[in-house]
This record gives structure tokens, C-alpha cells and sequence, in this order.
């Protein structure tokens, strides 16, 4: 059982985020201000200390962080002989995120790693601005499993000084941090999270967006520090309510019952995610309100209508693969012909300019167009110059082959240079999102970064009963980058509402049936 896997089953067993700190300060050893213990009276004060907060505070603990620092200053002999003891009293089921962020390369790396590692951790602390290099040794190979924390947007505020510096890229250093780590984690199947402090809720909001849905944060600063428990919560739980981890130590540690005041805060936690998630489910609501009552744009309708009239689009029943009878189908490949392709590409050129995700202050929010082969490849072609043609502006236009050519320029890739640039997908519809995330890793892989997806039409149902997202949406949630269609099932729906042709038959009954069992 891996690192994440161990942490999920303790959390499902407990229903709890809070993660119980380990830090034997000497005030709290000795609060009489004795300050000529040994050693050996030392080490001894700080394993009770610990022990007595494991027992105390173990059925509302969903991991134990123990800091490294606290048990190298009890002494150069019995230190870490009593931190190994400490580990050896929490329970097996119950994640050990030892606090170390070590930040090195190579063999020192390596040997950091053999040392945490050596001790019983399932996970640790890590600085990442040595890169991937320093990050490697703790959660690949040997350790494969492991789990990495890396040091995001910390809670002091001179964190300010360099995790806030603001990149070419237009983004912060702390949320490359979190691109990174998102990107590190596919790439190498890696048990990556985040450490970004629960008193800088804007970072939290942006550390989760860019790390994506999948990420765990570790959220100091609640308690002690000042941090908002509710506000935190309400920033870094992803869309299941999940996916953070509240560290709390001198918070339990000095109360007059650590154990009752864990068990409050476990609380606590629970009400802020109860209240996140009846939030979000109201937001919902009121944004699946707001798009239907929305009039469908002309540029909406007219695509509709063409669709229809070269017959891309077509109404009656249709078996999909999913073994749904659908009362429509759309076929993008009916798109042949020079007159079709000029007329898509604008309602795409129009969808983009329309989204305020892509479309900014009369620029485009990207800087090269990518046609994943073999749809987007046209696709791509006539949109890039739709753009230019139809509001002067000019993007590059770039896509891939399926297999590498040896000869010529060689390689997958052809047209614009996408190396360090804005990149915007494009594809006819999303079915599965195979070809989006092979897209997007690919793009990483080469230094560009996906800041969207466009494509034709959005279905806007539940992949299966049992999971509420679309296909889109997941690609929304697992990539963290928005995707934009010409037009969607609720459109779909207001033409047929509004049309004298399909407003008083079966077709417009069907479409709602469908979507009132099958829609998001």
C-alpha cells in the first residue's frame, strides 16, 4: 500500500483531515523553565511528551507529523534514538509525514532519503527549487510509494520574498510549484503533494488550481498562527471535499485535554467541509440555472443550423457506444467540404473570442493553436486563420504526427514553435479525454503549457450513472484548465425551444428526457 493509498483508507476509517504534529518544544518538556537537563533527561521528557499525544490524540488523527528538528536538538546521541521511538508508538495504520524538507541532489539526496525512510516515514517534507533532481530520490525507485510534500507558498510571510515572485509565464513561482508538481506526479507516478500555508487562503485557491483536483495539500497555520479553518477549508478541498491536510501542534499539545481538543478540531473540520461542499452544490445549481436561462448566442444558433443543414447534426434515436440511445448525433467528419470548413471555423473563431477564459481585453489568452492529430489537424489549420481573417489575431498553428518521421524536419511535431508558449487545444468533442491528456502531456513534456481546450460540442452528460461528471468536466478537474464548445446540450436544448421547426414535436420532448436522466 502505497503513501496515498495508506492515507485515503485512514481517513475513509476515521473521517478525519487533521494531522497531529509532533514537536517536542523544550518549553513544553519543561515548563518550569529547566534549562540544565541532560540529555538523557531530555530525550526521556520528550518520547512521554509524544507518547502521551499519540494515545491522546490517535482516534481523530488521520497522520502524525513528527518534526525532525525538535529530536536533533535534544542531542547528538539519544536524538534520533528517541524520534525512531516516538514512530515506533504510533499505530501501523496511521500515516507517519515526517517534517524534514530536505532539499539536496544525488548521493546527499539519496542519503537523506535512506535516513527518513530508515526511521519508518511514509512520507516527507521536501524543497523543490533544486527540481525534479531533488525530489526523485524520495518517491521513485527504492521508494516508489513514498510521499513527497513539497514546500509551496509556506505560512511565514517572508515566504512573500520568493514563493510570490512573479514569472515571464505570468504566473507566481508557488504556482509553478504546483504545475510542476501535478505534471511530476503523472509523469512519474509519483505520491506528490503541496505544503501551502492555511493563512494565505488566495494561495491555497491557486495552489489547488494549478496542482489540480488529485493533489494533497498540507495546510499549516491554523490555530497558533491565526490561520481561518473555514476559509482554508472553503480554498484547498478539492470538488469531493477532500485533498487537505490541516497540521495542528501547539494547538493540541498546550491545551489543558490535547485529546478532546483534537477531537474539536476533527470537528471542526468536518462542519468546514459539510459547508464547502453544500456550497458547491449550490453553486451548481445556480450556474446550471444561470446557463439555461441564458438565450443561446447567434453565433450558437447559426452553428446549430448548419450542423443540421450539412448533417453533422441529426436527430432520431442512436445507439452510442456507451449503449445509451441517444436522441442525436453529431459527426464532425461530415465536415468535407470547403464551405463547411470555412463556416466551423468561424463558429469557433466566435466561441473563442466569446470566452472570457480565452479571449481577454481584445487578446487571445494563448499564443499558438494545437491540432492533436487526426481531427485537429484541420480543425487547427482553418481556426488559426479564421482567428486572423475574422478579428486580426494572428496565433501560431502547430500539431503532431501519429508516428515520428525520420527524415525532413523529422520528429512528431510540426508548425509553430510551442516551447515555453500558451497553447490552446482543439478537438471536435471529448468522449473519453484520451486525446486531451495525451495532448497535455505532451505539451509538458516539451516546456508548453495547455491553458485550454476548444471544441465543437459539449453532450454535457454523466459518464455513467454512478460517476456525476461529464467527460468534460473531469478533463476540467484532473487537468485544471477550462473547456470551451461552440455550443452545448443546453443549447442544444434552447434552439429546440425556440424553433418553429422542432418546438411542438417529439424531438424537443426526447432531447429533455435525455438530458433530465443523462445531463450534469
Amino acid at each position: 500500500m502505497d503513501f496515498v493509498e495508506k492515507l485515503e483508507a485512514r481517513i475513509k476509517s476515521v473521517n478525519s483531515l487533521l494531522c497531529v504534529g509532533l514537536d517536542p518544544h523544550e518549553s513544553e518538556l519543561f515548563p518550569d523553565g529547566k534549562t540544565d537537563a541532560s540529555e538523557s533527561d531530555k530525550c526521556d521528557a520528550a518520547y512521554i511528551f509524544c507518547k502521551k499525544l499519540i494515545e491522546s490524540t490517535g482516534p481523530y488523527a488521520a497522520c502524525f507529523k513528527p518534526n525532525a528538528a525538535f529530536f536533533e536538538v535534544l542531542g547528538p546521541n539519544l536524538g534520533i534514538t528517541t524520534l525512531q521511538k516516538v514512530l515506533n508508538e504510533i499505530p501501523t495504520d496511521i500515516p507517519i509525514l515526517l517534517d524534514v524538507k530536505r532539499g539536496d541532489i544525488g548521493s546527499t539526496a539519496a542519503a537523506y532519503a535512506d535516513a527518513c525512510y530508515s526511521l519508518g516515514a511514509d512520507a516527507v517534507t521536501l524543497s523543490p527549487l533544486m527540481g525534479w533532481d531533488s525530489i526523485a530520490p524520495f518517491v521513485t525507485g527504492k521508494y516508489a510509494g513514498k510521499g513527497g510534500f513539497l514546500l509551496c507558498k509556506t505560512s511565514n510571510p517572508g515566504s512573500n520574498d520568493l514563493l510570490a515572485s512573479n514569472l515571464a509565464s505570468d504566473e507566481t513561482l508557488y504556482e509553478a510549484i504546483a504545475s510542476l508538481s501535478n505534471r511530476w506526479a503523472s509523469e512519474y507516478d509519483a505520491s506528490l503533494g503541496l505544503v501551502v500555508g492555511a493563512t494565505d487562503t488566495e494561495a491555497l485557491k491557486k495552489a489547488r488550481r494549478s496542482g489540480g483536483q488529485t493533489i494533497w495539500l498540507l495546510a499549516p497555520g491554523v490555530g497558533a498562527q491565526g490561520g481561518d479553518l473555514s476559509a482554508a477549508a472553503a480554498a484547498g478541498l478539492n470538488d469531493l471535499g477532500t485533498g487537505i491536510l490541516f497540521p495542528v501542534s501547539r494547538g493540541i499539545s498546550r491545551a489543558p485535554d490535547p485529546g478532546e481538543a483534537a477531537k474539536k478540531l476533527k470537528e471542526s473540520i468536518q462542519v468546514s467541509q459539510e459547508k464547502f461542499l453544500s456550497s458547491l452544490k449550490d453553486s451548481r445549481k445556480r450556474d446550471s440555472a444561470e446557463r439555461d436561462s441564458e438565450w443561446i448566442q447567434p453565433y450558437q444558433k447559426k452553428f446549430i443550423e448548419f450542423t443540421l443543414a450539412q448533417g453533422a447534426l441529426k436527430f432520431g434515436e442512436f445507439v452510442l457506444k456507451s449503449g445509451r440511445t441517444s436522441p442525436y448525433f453529431f459527426n464532425a467528419g461530415l465536415f468535407a467540404s470547403g464551405e463547411s470548413l470555412f463556416k466551423l471555423a468561424n463558429s469557433y473563431a466566435s466561441a473563442i473570442k466569446a470566452s472570457s477564459v480565452l479571449f481577454k481585453n481584445g487578446r487571445a489568452c494563448f499564443e499558438v493553436i494545437f491540432g492533436p492529430a487526426y481531427k485537429g489537424i484541420s480543425l487547427g489549420a482553418v481556426v488559426a486563420a479564421a482567428l486572423y481573417s475574422n478579428y486580426g489575431v494572428n496565433v501560431g498553428f502547430a500539431y503532431n504526427r501519429k508516428e515520428a518521421k525520420d527524415h525532413g524536419e523529422g520528429g512528431k511535431l510540426v508548425g509553430a514553435n510551442m516551447e515555453g508558449k500558451k497553447v490552446l487545444v482543439i478537438d471536435d468533442v471529448i468522449t473519453a479525454g484520451t486525446a486531451i491528456r495525451e495532448s497535455h502531456s505532451m505539451l509538458e513534456s516539451i516546456g508548453a503549457k495547455t491553458v485550454g481546450v476548444i471544441i465543437a460540442l459539449d453532450r454535457a452528460e454523466k459518464r455513467s450513472l454512478e460517476d456525476a461528471v461529464s467527460a468534460v468536466q473531469a478533463v476540467e478537474r484532473d487537468l485544471s484548465i477550462p473547456v470551451v464548445s461552440i455550443a452545448s446540450l443546453p443549447q442544444l436544448q434552447a434552439f429546440l425551444e425556440s424553433s418553429q421547426n422542432y418546438g411542438d414535436n417529439n424531438v424537443l420532448q426526447q432531447v429533455v428526457a435525455y438530458r433530465d436522466k443523462y445531463g450534469v
